[in-house]
């Protein structure tokens, strides 16, 4: 069971799992979502997910047409996306996580718009943008 929350623990999230495609995302949206230099995110299964405590709380911004960012609207926290192009899973901020998980990140993803402070230290793979 994967378990997270936002930072005022208003909004509280379970997941059945299994977290797959997780990565570091390097766009702008996430570095901005985040305020962060990258978001590292994962899926879960929309089927395995729910929202426990605080669903009044969630507020929504689509960022581009057809994918919503979801956040906690009390504290800001960024929760999780849906998108329309793929619709059977939910894209969770992993740094919202309270369970820990054995998977690790595959790769970075959007490189092409990382900061030039920014460095990458780790051998995971890199590409320009979502690799196919």
């Amino acid at each position: 069971m994967i378990r997270g929350s936002c930072l005022c623990g208003g909004v509280k999230y379970e997941a059945d799992g299994p977290l797959t495609a997780m990565a570091r995302c390097h766009c702008v949206q996430c570095r901005k979502a985040s305020g962060a230099e990258f978001a590292t995110n994962g899926n879960v299964p929309k089927d395995g997910f729910r929202i426990v405590v605080g669903e009044e709380l969630l507020g929504e911004y689509e960022s581009s047409p057809g994918r919503v960012r979801v956040f906690c609207g009390r504290c800001g926290s960024p929760l999780f996306k849906r998108n329309d192009s793929q619709p059977q899973v939910v894209r969770l901020r992993l740094g919202c996580l309270d369970t820990e998980i054995q998977e690790r990140p595959l790769a970075h993803v959007f490189v092409s718009e990382k900061p030039k402070w920014s460095e990458i230290c780790d051998g995971l793979p890199q590409y320009d943008a979502r690799p196919r």
